[in-house]
């Protein structure tokens, strides 16, 4: 591993491309969420890459672990750590293509996209349209916003005489998926073996367990999908199914590849969120104080927390042979956009690792952004502003329980335990 207050090339053993100045590869692995620590701030350890002495891009060698192993994809990726550069990536469609992003299916012969992530325009807007309507703002504040109150307030209202929560496992874990369960009409009863098959396909790193839990669900997926061809009704999977596009029905690989798209997403982004902002108030008493005592700082402070908090990072792929930064990049070069970099380059915010909650224009990447920035943004903002606004209602000032492990993955892997307490009147 590297030592991040420098930018030494890293000694590896792989064949460099040729378009591979040696002064730019750099073992990432640490700054990607990767490496756990104890840290108040656990994104500080990248902290060194969004420096304007960063080179604009750098080279992460092949994997030879994870998902890079797992499916044999041996390619190193350029790392995209400024502001600027990612919002090009994300954003030129010309140049960058999103085809085949997080299509796990493929790792058991399934052939369907995952719709509307691993789709380029113009195609994408089509299915982005068809599915735009079900997380838009309006729709969210007069259909979902009930539930997801009713849902918050019944949660902290058991906890609350208690003094004490497991933050992560019981809560964060549990609040978000059955908002989105509600949402897709999936039954209460499938709330465990989605989270497990979650896990074994995200943070296993097992290729068996990724195999047998994309099987697992898929195969659910594609009869609860029948079962709502023969039975409608109210809810999302239930209009995707008999949902019209451009005039016509969607087609099998069409449906099963916006459910499982919605699946694999809806389960634990919110969750990894949730953990981190209460470990960082827990850590911070003044910080939750100051939004306590001004809850119209609630929505700035969400914002705050999602930027200091990007739980992923997006790549993309090159279309076409060009030029960039003095690099020559050929067609199907990897581009990841290391947001952990960009949201706290200080070229687009002022003051950046400095946790600020009335921050003003904070145009984060932790949404990613383009045409493919996240379906349920609005949906997860509402999330966690009416977390906030109802707990600040019904707890007191908390604290992590003594001799509590707050140890944290600066990524989606988050903190799986983080118990919480606080003084019962």
């Amino acid at each position: 591993m590297s030592d991040p207050a420098t930018l030494d090339a890293i000694r590896v053993d792989f064949d460099a491309p040729d378009n591979v100045p040696k002064d730019r590869i750099v073992d990432l692995g640490f700054a990607m969420g990767s490496v756990p620590n104890d840290l108040v701030d656990p994104y500080a350890p990248s902290g060194w890459l969004s420096g304007p002495e960063i080179p604009r891009l750098l080279y992460n060698p092949p994997a030879m672990s994870g998902l890079g192993a797992i499916s044999g994809n041996r390619s190193g990726s350029w790392v995209v750590p400024h502001y600027e550069d990612i919002e090009r990536v994300y954003s030129d469609n010309e140049h960058f293509s999103n085809a085949g992003t997080a299509e796990f299916q493929r790792l058991i012969g399934e052939t369907f996209k995952s719709i509307p992530l691993a789709i380029d325009p113009p195609d994408h807007s089509k299915y982005r349209l068809f599915l735009m309507p079900y997380f838009s703002p309006a729709r969210i504040t007069r259909d979902i916003e009930p539930r997801i109150r009713s849902i918050c307030v019944e949660m902290i209202e058991a906890v609350a005489d208690k003094g004490e929560v497991d933050m992560a496992w019981d809560f964060a874990r549990v609040f978000p998926v059955r908002i989105f369960m509600g949402l897709m009409g999936f039954p209460d009863e499938k709330f465990t073996q989605f989270l497990d098959w979650e896990w074994d396909i995200l943070h296993s790193g097992s290729l068996e367990k990724m195999q047998g839990a994309l099987r697992g669900v898929l195969e659910y997926l594609r009869g609860f999908i029948a079962e709502k061809e023969r039975d409608p009704d109210e809810h999302l999977v239930s209009a995707i199914v008999h949902g019209k596009l451009e005039g016509r029905g969607l087609t099998d690989d069409e449906k099963i590849g916006m459910v499982w798209f919605l699946w694999l997403g809806g389960l634990d982004t919110v969750a990894a969120t949730i953990a981190q902002m209460y470990r960082r108030m827990a850590l911070q008493t003044e910080l939750q104080k100051r939004i306590r005592e001004n809850p119209e700082l609630i929505n700035s402070a969400v914002e705050e927390f999602l930027r200091t908090q990007p739980i992923l990072s997006s790549a993309r792929t090159a279309k076409l042979d060009f030029e960039w930064h003095g690099i020559q990049v050929h067609k199907g070069d990897t581009f990841q956009c290391l947001n952990p970099a960009g949201n706290f380059d200080p070229a687009r915010f002022d003051n950046p690792r400095e946790f600020d909650p009335e921050r003003k224009a904070n145009r984060h990447f932790t949404f990613v952004g383009g045409v493919h920035i996240c379906l349920g943004a609005h949906l997860a903002r509402r999330e966690l502003r009416v977390l906030l606004e109802e707990w600040f209602k019904r707890i007191p000032e908390f604290r992590v329980k003594a001799g509590a492990d707050t140890t944290v993955f600066p990524g989606l892997l988050s903190i799986r335990n983080l118990p919480l307490e606080w003084d019962v009147a």
